[in-house]
């Protein structure tokens, strides 16, 4: 299951159709601040008990600065939550920071990273994990409490009824030079996986709905995955082609990265309550979307599985039509 941070994978590569040359009567249009050029600064300052330095934190949204350790809300209608958290453990503030604003050009492009996060007070909490850099659509649920089940402290995917041909963005890849993933979850001792670890990005397309105990389901209407083995500069208006319906006897389906249900995703009932939403299967070509997923991720282990030293950067996140 892939999380946050992200999916099993030691086979290979850049997965599905990449489409070299655009349509000219294709229509572009960018997801809202996908131009990734806005950036909310947070500065807060964590308990004195494990130094008391104030920390940056960033996130997707109008520019502007926020001071104090508040739960994050998603500012100016922004579509975009990432792995940048507040966390109020044991009574004691932490924050993490795995993507960053990097300047490119006249604007900025999101920097993502895959490192290693430590609270450590003797006789309270001694907790360290593997955090991997991840910016995706929906939003996180303020302040983390623990380390248990990340998967719900998040909101993935927003509403969404149209039928993309493909997606576009800008990108660049730091490998690192680990050849096996690091398993660290914040409890006993850290171990180590075989496989390599690869940056990725993962859009679904869903079709929703709720039933009267507030559970949420979902056909699967539209799928694009792709991994990254391999270092690389800037690769810009990198296209993606988007798959409709039953795509398990297509060319470019894996199972592994692919399948029904393959991701444990969690989304708000009607209720106010964080609940997994469960995918039944596979939709009719003919049928619309009701949400749409997008996690671009510096790693593809899963929650606290990666190698510390990837770094995925995006910039300029479109889709055609």
């Amino acid at each position: 299951m892939r999380s946050f941070y992200y999916c099993i994978g030691m086979m290979t590569f850049i997965i599905l159709t990449h489409i070299d040359c655009v349509s000219a009567q294709s229509t572009v249009e960018y997801l809202p601040f996908g131009d990734m050029n806005q950036w909310v600064t947070r500065e807060i300052k964590e308990s004195s008990i494990i130094g008391g330095k104030t920390r940056k934190l960033y996130e997707i949204a109008p520019t502007q600065t926020l001071t104090g350790a508040n739960a994050y809300e998603n500012l100016g209608n922004s579509p975009w939550g990432t792995s940048n958290v507040l966390a109020k453990v044991a009574g004691i503030t932490k924050t993490n920071t795995s993507v960053f604003p990097e300047k490119r050009g006249d604007g900025f492009a999101a920097r993502l990273d895959t490192r290693m996060e430590s609270v450590k007070v003797l006789g309270l909490v001694d907790i360290t994990v593997l955090a991997a850099g991840s910016v995706f659509l929906g939003s996180v649920y303020e302040p983390i409490k623990g380390t248990k089940n990340p998967n719900k402290m998040l909101n993935m995917g927003i509403p969404f009824t149209k039928k993309p041909k493909a997606i576009q963005y800008d990108y660049k890849i730091n490998m690192s030079e680990r050849t096996n993933r690091i398993k660290a979850t914040g409890f006993g001792k850290q171990t180590e996986l075989p496989g390599k670890d690869y940056p990725a990005t993962i859009l679904t397309l869903q079709k929703r709905w709720e039933d009267k105990d507030g559970n949420i389901f979902a056909k699967r209407v539209g799928t694009m995955v792709v991994y990254y083995d391999e270092t690389v500069d800037w690769k810009n208006e990198a296209t993606y082609e988007i798959l409709y319906g039953d795509i398990t006897n297509h060319p470019s389906y894996i199972a592994d990265r692919m399948a029904i249900g393959v991701d444990e995703r969690y989304a708000m009932n009607s209720k106010g309550e964080s609940v997994q939403v469960v995918e039944t299967g596979w939709a009719d070509d003919n049928e619309l979307p009701t949400h749409l997923i997008l996690q671009f991720t510096s790693s593809n282990g899963g929650a606290y599985i990666g190698s510390p030293g990837n770094s995925f950067w995006i910039d300029n996140v479109k889709l055609l039509y």
